[in-house]
């Protein structure tokens, strides 16, 4: 149905991508796990931190992020039809078992890090002391993801997953619950950055070689650890108040003892050395291109670009998307403004009236060979600072905190377009402030209204990229407040409210009966989705 879409679009955008002939391979840099005959910790690490479930690879683009989390956040724009709501149970499958499995398109996070922590446990202590770093990193990648599955599903196989590596037998692995998970990964994260932070010894030199996320620095590992427990917090605050409140609180307070990835002042940010970003091993890596185009997601989102960000005349549009248009006698006329389609038109009215509206932008998002995988940014982080210090402290440092936000994420977003290859100049220091005081974006009005807008500038800040977290912050904070065409397929008529678990692990695992099958619809609740 969209397919002359796809051909029209190619015309008129001659989206022509030369690859480079100089190919550099992993293997080429680092040590390959799967051609060694000996267990070795720096190379099941290294083969962790090489995750396509965190790079904007073609596969997790097309077949998760911009199919499930992008529609149920409307961070991505969507083919309007009947089925849209429902979740594909092939591709969600094929998510669930790269997390657990060291093959595929994912990096088998939980195998891996199973892996390590058998062959670890088989050293002599001398030998555990120059390796628990390569533990204590892992740890903090293990529970990152976890938090991902666990905002995705609810109660997912934990502690007893990954008997095959640890114990070479295969055995079915019990459910756990949603929150016993939070508790022992914000716990472990704990312990690991205060693993990092005690640390007196450098970086050895296999740790930086190994190192492809944040190449062997101890402090990024430390903030890393801080950062995305201050994440998990935040998301449990609404369900258990008391305990993320008091948490979170000693770690504002103490910003010498809990440092975070917030990128320091606002002149001083640095996308490249603030963020936790997995930079691309190669310049000839696949572009998002194809993911886009082929499952109708190319064009501007409703909300983000009519209702958030074209009244506050937002510096980002201009890197985030395009004005697009049309050919007219073999001549591409672009349209005069941005301007998205309606989340209201049907799929004929989005076939019959593409070229009007805006679409996401070439250099940024679909040609840009060095786009980054997004684990934690300086923006997200400070709006979490915002968020907490509005609730629970002061709400002047939760202005200061919220400015800070969303200026990095205006300073992100260049970034990004830079590395593939944009030319749009960056906003000078008054177009910045103007942005800052306008009346959908200035930090002003009652508590909740402060509160809305954090929530709606983080929105537009996770974007497609980071859509998995977009869609957990809005079924936290029910912000911003979205509308939802309902569709007419009998059981799908709106999005979910967490995945149901693939059909590969409710065929095969016995402990999914019972307790967690009952649990197991569309429209049960994760635990901190409360409001």
């Amino acid at each position: 149905m969209m397919k002359k879409i796809f051909i029209n679009i190619s015309l008129l955008l001659t989206l022509v991508i030369t690859f480079s002939s100089c190919k550099k391979k992993l293997a080429d840099e680092f040590n390959n796990p799967e051609l060694s005959t000996k267990p070795s910790i720096p190379n099941f690490f290294t083969a962790m931190l090489n995750n396509d479930r965190v790079r904007p690879a073609y596969w997790n683009l097309r077949t998760y992020l911009l199919l499930q989390p992008a529609v149920y956040s409307q961070t991505a724009a969507f083919d309007n039809a009947s089925g849209v709501y429902q979740q594909n149970d092939g591709y969600t499958g094929n998510y669930w078992t790269d997390f657990y499995y060291a093959s595929g398109n994912g990096s088998g996070v939980m195998a891996l890090y199973r892996s390590i922590e058998k062959t670890y446990n088989g050293l002599s202590a001398a030998d555990q002391a120059t390796q628990k770093v390569f533990l204590e990193a892992a740890k903090v990648v293990l529970y990152d993801q976890t938090s991902k599955m666990v905002d995705a599903w609810g109660d997912i196989p934990f502690s007893q997953a990954g008997n095959l590596e640890t114990n070479s037998a295969i055995k079915d692995a019990a459910f756990d619950d949603a929150k016993s998970i939070y508790t022992t990964c914000i716990s472990g994260l704990d312990e690991a950055a205060t693993f990092f932070g005690a640390s007196t010894t450098a970086s050895t030199a296999s740790f930086k070689k190994q190192d492809i996320l944040l190449q062997g620095s101890l402090d990024m590992w430390r903030r890393y650890a801080n950062s995305i427990r201050l994440r998990m917090l935040m998301r449990m605050s609404f369900f258990d108040e008391t305990t993320a409140k008091t948490a979170v609180n000693a770690m504002l307070s103490n910003s010498s003892a809990y440092p975070l990835i917030d990128g320091g002042s606002v002149a001083n940010y640095s996308p490249a050395s603030s963020d936790v970003l997995l930079q691309p091993l190669t310049t000839n890596q696949n572009t998002p291109l194809n993911a886009f185009t082929e499952g109708s997601s190319f064009y501007a989102p409703d909300y983000m670009l009519n209702t958030a960000m074209l009244p506050a005349n937002d510096p980002r549009i201009p890197v985030v998307f395009d004005k697009f248009g049309k050919t007219v006698n073999n001549v591409f006329v672009p349209n005069a403004t941005y301007k998205a389609m309606p989340i209201t038109f049907t799929s004929d009215q989005q076939s019959n009236n593409y070229t009007s509206y805006s679409i996401v932008d070439s250099a940024t998002f679909l040609n840009n060979l060095k786009l980054p995988g997004i684990v934690i940014t300086a923006p997200e982080v400070n709006f979490l600072k915002a968020e907490a210090l509005e609730r629970w402290g002061s709400s002047s440092a939760a202005e200061t905190a919220y400015n800070t936000a969303v200026s990095q994420s205006v300073a992100f977003y260049y970034y990004l377009n830079n590395l593939g290859g944009g030319k749009v100049t960056a906003p000078d220091a008054p177009t910045l402030a103007a942005f800052l005081n306008n009346a959908n974006v200035a930090y002003a009005g009652t508590t909740d209204e402060k509160l809305a807008k954090i929530w709606v500038q983080k929105w537009v800040h996770f974007g497609v990229l980071q859509s998995d977290e977009a869609w957990s912050e809005y079924r936290r904070t029910k912000f911003p407040q979205l509308t939802f065409v309902t569709q007419t397929q009998n059981g799908y008529q709106l999005p979910p409210t967490r995945l149901v678990y693939p059909s590969i692990e409710t065929a095969y695992n016995s402990h999914y009966s019972g307790a967690v099958q009952a649990k197991d619809t569309r429209t049960t609740k994760i635990f901190w989705d409360v409001k």
